[in-house]
């Protein structure tokens, strides 16, 4: 059986005044225990600043079931980020590859013009460098 794969999602309060609204990001995925993704989830909600408020008076982050909420207190209103954390049961797109750990193989990149790549697999020569039609 496969280890689940956890989707660390941020719902944040964008704009001011009557065009304040929520908008929701699926920060990153976690394959592994719910407790892991719920850890990674948690070093993001204690290392977030919101955009609003612009001069923050208090900052509040609570645990909850299934992740964290963060209200930030400003001068006139209050902003509401959430942290969650739930499974991944279905993605029309894979998820983006974490980073790998130290001695792991790396995906090759794009080709570049002369094919050859440093340590990182990161293109010696780009291959656009030299090209006259990219002015």
């Amino acid at each position: 059986m496969t280890a689940p794969t956890w989707g660390l999602v941020v719902e944040t309060t964008v704009g001011t005044g009557e065009r304040k609204h929520v908008e929701a990001t699926v920060v990153a995925h976690v394959t592994g225990p719910r407790e892991a993704a719920l850890a990674e989830l948690e070093q993001r909600a204690r290392n977030h600043t919101p955009a609003h408020p612009l001069s923050p008076r208090r900052r509040r982050l609570l645990r909850q079931h299934d992740g964290f909420l963060l209200v930030v207190d400003g001068a006139w209103q209050s902003y509401v980020t959430r942290f969650t954390v739930a499974e991944l049961l279905e993605d029309s797109a894979v998820p983006a590859a974490s980073p790998l750990a130290p001695g792991s193989p790396r995906a090759p990149g794009p080709p570049s013009a002369s094919g050859e790549r440093d340590e990182d697999g990161i293109p010696i020569r780009p291959s656009w460098l030299g090209r006259h039609d990219l002015r």
